[in-house]
């Protein structure tokens, strides 16, 4: 009765193990399909990609590739690829992203996108690629109006919005150019307001918008745009030690985009309002405990020199004025004033609360376009 019982499960186990042997090649030969099988229908999109995508195919159009291809410098022939690779890594080529801004032509992008001069081109969303001039420039903005030569079909202008009533966590979209892929577009939120970004001439511009949307070399001059499609800022920067998206971009506020670009469109250049004054570095100012901008010298025929501020002492090096306020703002270094005199603009009255010779005091002084000289 064993011996049965033992040869039985024998049988038993050959046979299980002969069918999991040959269980894939039964299944292969049974299941497999030799034939495109059928599309299985997917239904309407979700009501969010469906207003994402909405958005994309209404913006897209108006977005462009901007590209400046400049003589090669001597340097460049030390590089192994002589123009600097793609992207604003330097080299011949300067890349980045554009809008169309009214439907003269004019483009909107990044100052330092083009600063590098030379020959400048514009690929439209069509693919067709169009010689652009120089309009005008406002580096302490970091932005560049561009001129379309002639197109076939100028592409719509794209809508604008304001960056004044923007909240932290509403939903914004890039669309641009990164490492030269066209048409890109990146979803994030809002991270911040109020940042402050530096540009030309050691100023700095305040009311920067950081986003989490991912922002890479390419995308410098792009749209960000709101939920409803309205560009609210211009990408113009990301923080990241790799060069590459971290999650942390920053766009120049449309109201700012606003304001310079018609200067920019109408004379080439944008005022500059200031007081005229040379402050100190923020550096010195720190290591003697200031709170404030020491006024280090007074323009001469400057508005500051004719509201009577005091600049050092050149014989004895004896401070003179503090401004710690203007328009009732404290003032704690000089990005704060010129914060306040840019939101002011030229020709208008600035009162400012200075510290001198230990006492409060103020002045009252009317600002003018100083050009490119720092205030």
């Amino acid at each position: 009765m064993s011996d049965r019982f033992l040869r039985g499960a024998l049988a038993v186990a050959l046979v299980l193990l002969a069918l999991f042997v040959a269980q894939p090649y039964v299944t292969g030969l049974l299941y497999s399909v030799e034939q495109p099988r059928a599309i299985t229908p997917r239904g309407d999109l979700a009501p969010a990609e469906s207003s994402t995508v909405a958005l994309f195919e209404r913006a897209a159009p108006s977005v462009v590739y901007v590209f400046a291809r400049r003589a090669p410098r001597a340097q460049d022939l030390m590089r192994g690829d002589p123009y600097g690779g793609q992207g604003e890594q330097g080299g011949g080529d300067q890349t980045g992203t554009g809008f169309v801004w009214d439907a003269a032509g004019h483009i909107v992008t990044n100052n330092h996108v083009i600063q590098g001069g030379g020959e400048i081109s514009v690929r439209l969303a069509g693919g067709e690629t169009v010689p652009a001039t120089v309009v005008g420039t406002a580096p302490n903005y970091d932005l560049a109006v561009l001129k379309l030569g002639r197109v076939s079909k100028m592409p719509p202008p794209i809508a604008i919005g304001s960056s004044g009533d923007l909240k932290v966590g509403q939903s914004v979209y890039a669309i641009g150019n990164p490492f030269g892929l066209d048409h890109t577009l990146t979803t994030g939120v809002i991270s911040a307001l109020q940042r402050r970004l530096p540009t030309a001439e050691g100023r700095e511009l305040s009311g920067v918008i950081q986003t989490d949307a991912a922002i890479n070399p390419g995308n410098s001059g792009g749209p960000l745009l709101d939920s409803a499609g309205r560009v609210i800022g211009v990408n113009t920067a990301i923080y990241s030690p790799s060069g590459a998206s971290a999650g942390i971009g920053f766009a120049v506020p449309i109201d700012v985009v606003n304001r310079v670009v018609p200067d920019l469109i109408r004379t080439g250049r944008t005022p500059t309002p200031g007081i005229g004054i040379v402050a100190a570095q923020e550096e010195a100012t720190a290591q003697l405990g200031i709170d404030g901008v020491v006024v280090v010298r007074v323009l001469r025929g400057s508005p500051a020199a004719a509201a009577g501020l005091r600049g050092l002492d050149p014989a004895t090096g004896e401070i003179g004025d503090i401004i710690v306020g203007a328009n009732g703002r404290p003032v704690h270094r000089l990005a704060d004033l010129t914060a306040v005199i840019q939101a002011a603009g030229v020709g208008q009255t600035v009162e400012l609360t200075i510290l001198r010779d230990g006492r409060m005091r103020t002045l009252q002084v009317t600002t003018a376009d100083v050009g490119q000289q720092r205030q």
